[in-house]
């Protein structure tokens, strides 16, 4: 037995209950859950636990474009302006400064309570050798952050819909299928067994022809892995895919793609609902990243049919301009209250807001990397966040009211640390 944890509250899936023991084994996994009567060895007063926040999309590099952007004129709200300063900082990287952005990514991520990040990750060379230097920079820096990362590796060929590549993106290039497999049994090879695991990503109808994404949905069912893919995040991206296929970007993979349960589309801000249904009833899951839409100006995707679906939705921080899985939980349920001009759609079975937040920002975050984690529950990976009780944004409130209290009404600020595999870190820690 590796920990016996404590803490004054313990979330039990629908409530916080005090007196509730987590037993974690040695090899980092939960054992047990409940009111075990052990001593523990680690007490946790004036401490609630809840499982580790997931954040299912984040392109950590971009952490360097923060501030950038609010300079220019248009503001950040301009995605083709954010785009070429995107493409500036990508050029100006080499293995240390990129090591060091992602290093310090990470860091915020568990000091904002986030436990496992999927890194969408297209930044892959140093030149344009396709080296793929910067890919293991991602992992090592995940490692030295003790972060659990589902290294979600982005298949890029394409300019555009039928378009080469702009100088600009060479670093993102894949050269073709074969070599990019290659590179997936390296990445598997040397990725840390009880932190890491890799997923297979095509970037976008727009970086990926049809016929390369079908492939690689294909050899990802095969297998076992998770397929991600930004799906209509842009009207450009519709445009462009009706100009280059006659259909809309979601169409066209429910007409291509045998769908089954591992594919996630990123943001979906656009997408018809004709076409969401379908997608839904395949199997697909949809993860939206509500600070960044709104930085860039994206608007609001609609979310009915995702929740209704059950399960099948995740949240990420895509651009990282701000890092707070609070905030986007917040701004989740915000934008679909001002987007209906009334309560928003995201509810449990018993009409509860914040437990369909949370299990947003954990089980279905979790569900959507393929990660056994997210619920505190036997066999899950221990993956804790703490919450500090006596932060006084959480004064005066009762355990029944304290999730909304601390989804609503608080900070970064509450978090006191974070447990990943059983290693403690406290907030601020290294």
């Amino acid at each position: 037995m590796k920990h016996v944890l404590e803490a004054e509250l313990t979330w039990r899936g629908d409530r916080f209950e005090p007196h509730i023991q987590v037993a974690v084994g040695d090899d980092g996994r939960i054992e047990t859950v409940g009111q075990l009567g052990r001593e523990p060895t680690r007490r946790m007063p004036q401490q609630a636990l809840l499982p580790g926040f997931v954040n299912a999309h984040s392109h950590a590099f971009q952490r360097g474009l923060r501030g950038s952007g609010e300079r220019f004129p248009a503001g950040a709200g301009s995605f083709w302006t954010w785009r070429n300063a995107m493409y500036e900082l990508a050029d100006s990287l080499d293995p240390e400064t990129a090591h060091a952005l992602y290093l310090r990514a990470f860091g915020e991520m568990r000091d904002a309570g986030i436990t496992t990040c999927g890194e969408f990750h297209y930044l892959h060379h140093l030149g344009s050798t396709r080296d793929y230097e910067f890919d293991e920079v991602v992992l090592d820096a995940a490692r030295q952050a003790g972060i659990r990362l589902a290294l979600l590796n982005a298949f890029y060929t394409t300019g555009g819909v039928g378009r080469a590549l702009r100088p600009a993106q060479r670093r993102f290039e894949s050269k073709d299928l074969p070599s990019y497999w290659a590179q997936m049994d390296r990445l598997q090879a040397c990725a840390e067994p009880q932190l890491q695991t890799v997923g297979v990503v095509a970037h976008s109808v727009r970086a990926a022809a049809l016929e390369a994404i079908i492939a690689l949905h294909a050899e990802a069912q095969r297998r076992g892995l998770r397929f991600h893919m930004h799906v209509e995040e842009q009207r450009g991206e519709i445009e462009e895919c009706l100009a280059g296929y006659g259909r809309r970007p979601m169409e066209l993979l429910n007409e291509a793609l045998t769908i089954g349960g591992n594919l996630t589309a990123v943001h979906c801000t656009h997408t018809d609902p004709r076409d969401m249904t379908r997608f839904l009833a395949a199997g697909g899951s949809v993860c939206v990243c509500p600070l960044t839409e709104g930085n860039l100006g994206d608007g609001l995707p609609a979310l009915d049919l995702v929740h209704a679906a059950g399960g099948r939705l995740s949240l990420g921080t895509d651009s990282n301009a701000r890092i707070s899985m609070l905030e986007e939980m917040r701004w989740l349920e915000y934008g679909q209250r001002l987007r209906r001009e009334q309560r928003g759609v995201l509810t449990d079975s018993g009409g509860r807001v914040a437990t369909a937040l949370l299990d947003a920002a954990t089980a279905g975050g979790a569900a959507a990397l393929g990660v056994r984690t997210g619920r505190l529950q036997a066999g899950c990976w221990a993956d804790f966040v703490a919450i500090d009780l006596e932060a006084p944004s959480l004064a005066g409130l009762e355990p029944e009211n304290l999730l909304e209290g601390v989804i609503f009404g608080a900070g970064d600020k509450v978090i006191a640390g974070t447990m990943i595999a059983g290693g403690w870190r406290p907030t601020g820690g290294s």
